[in-house]
């Protein structure tokens, strides 16, 4: 695919979809309190059920997502995306119970699933070799800006609007995003593998979803609570299944044997590491600015914006570095690390211009780290599993995204309250980030060659019909 087959138009389009898909992780969080006092009168459960509902749906189909795209055409993927993300959103905001909106968050999580390994893969497909760091740099950037504009957007709507706004928004900007894409998005080449893998896609994704209860909902029933063992048994259990499937079949949804690739392996760890200090952050982050500093819900999402600047402008230069991978990721992870280590110092008498300074280090950090390690799966597997590797990407984020979340939860509730909570939680994660650098720069040796690796057994591609 020549390098001048992505244009501008869908480079922006792409990075739209993925930015808005990514938003609604967060925009959620910073509507509870309306929620929890809305006509649904839905119980302390079921309240968090609709802010899990989209992450566990949405990472535990991801992989089965990407594989799909690859097989049966990236670009009509990313449609269906659009289209299930719209519909939930619509079903979310006409809730009359609090079951139907679980259901429609649920239901955009599917979506999302779709949209994120396709905007990836098509991205991939249509940069080349020569444009594929600054594409994906673009890709990681709105997939970053998701996650802050689900801050901001969610505060702005918790602040002037009532809940049900932020899901009617997403319906006409869905359909907007979907008319983009028909109009700038090409098809591209699917891979030839075009047996589907239902076995393998249910137990990929019952045992993802299975771990991915127990990592959410540990802090609140307790780790060692009869329901979240028994979720990670049930969870490796069924993954460990899949994997004797995988190894057995003919067509499998994907080739274990993948994850021989250190590279593979070190880059997965090192998004999964990064995501887990940064939503960590915007957990703590929110209850620090209202409750200990007394920001109002608008305030507490723009007063995340700093971290946009590192993740705005340093992947521009990340990308020139892309044939060193080794000490970008190593530098990246490290400010993210010690970023959060200067965010646990934090108290009511900390002026915001200083936490600002402390934001700004945890975005250099993820604004460099983040691209190096996408491309880093990316050439792990051969070019045309791209949505695949979409999917194993994503998936590690979002795991160490809810891990963040769950440890720093975790830490808090083991004290009397927030303010005194917060430093030692910070300090916990941190701390987990750079002992998980040095794994990743260190033990695991990663390296990005720029190269495709080699085709896994059951997957070289033939030829590949345009979809």
């Amino acid at each position: 695919m020549p390098a001048h087959a992505l244009k501008r138009s869908t480079l922006l389009t792409l990075c739209a979809c993925v930015l808005v898909a990514q938003s609604m992780v967060a925009a959620i969080n910073l509507l509870i309190p309306q929620l929890g006092s809305s006509s649904l009168h839905p119980s302390h459960t079921e309240v968090l059920w609709t802010v899990d509902a989209y992450v566990i749906v949405f990472a535990g189909l991801l992989v089965p997502a990407g594989a799909l795209g690859d097989r049966h055409g990236r670009k009509g993927a990313l449609l269906a995306g659009l289209a299930l993300f719209a519909a939930g959103a619509a079903t979310s905001a006409l809730a009359p119970v609090p079951a139907l909106l679980i259901a429609g968050r649920g239901l955009s999580g599917a979506g999302a699933a779709l949209i994120t390994p396709a905007t990836m893969s098509i991205l991939v497909r249509l940069a080349g070799p020569e444009r594929r760091a600054q594409a994906l740099a673009s890709w990681t950037l709105a997939l970053g800006l998701g996650g802050l504009a689900g801050n901001v957007g969610g505060g702005l709507v918790g602040q002037f609007l009532s809940w049900r706004a932020l899901f009617w928004a997403m319906v006409p900007l869905a359909a907007a995003l979907a008319l983009a894409v028909a109009v700038t998005t090409p098809r591209t080449a699917r891979s030839a593998q075009g047996s589907p893998d239902p076995v393998g896609t249910l137990l990929l994704t019952a045992g993802l979803v299975a771990v991915l209860f127990g990592i959410i909902e540990g802090p609140g029933h307790g780790w060692t609570s009869a329901h979240i063992l028994s979720a990670f048994t049930a969870g490796a259990l069924l993954l460990g299944a899949f994997t004797l499937h995988a190894l057995r079949s003919p067509a499998p949804l994907f080739d274990p044997r993948v994850f021989r690739s250190r590279g593979l392996c070190t880059a997965t760890l090192g998004l999964a590491t990064g995501f887990f200090g940064l939503f960590a952050l915007f957990f703590v982050n929110s209850q620090y600015l209202q409750e200990v500093k007394g920001f109002s819900p608008a305030v507490t999402g723009l007063a995340i914006v700093p971290l946009i600047v590192g993740m705005a402008l340093v992947p521009r230069f990340a990308a020139r570095w892309a044939a060193h991978p080794r000490p970008v990721v190593g530098t990246g992870l490290t400010l993210i690390g010690l970023g959060l280590l200067a965010a646990s110092t934090a108290d009511a008498h900390t002026p915001y211009p200083l936490y600002a300074c402390w934001l700004l280090v945890l975005s250099a950090g993820t604004g460099l780290a983040m691209p190096a390690l996408t491309l880093g799966v990316v050439v792990s597997l051969p070019e045309h599993r791209a949505g695949l590797g979409s999917g194993l990407g994503t998936s590690a984020r979002e795991v160490g995204a809810a891990l963040g979340v769950a440890v720093a939860g975790t830490a808090l509730a083991g004290h009397a309250d927030f303010a005194s909570g917060m430093g030692p939680a910070l300090r916990v994660v941190g701390t987990v980030v750079l002992v998980a650098t040095a794994v990743v720069v260190v033990v695991a040796g990663y390296r990005g060659t720029g190269r495709a690796a080699p085709v896994a057994p059951g997957t070289a591609p033939a030829k590949e019909p345009v979809a």
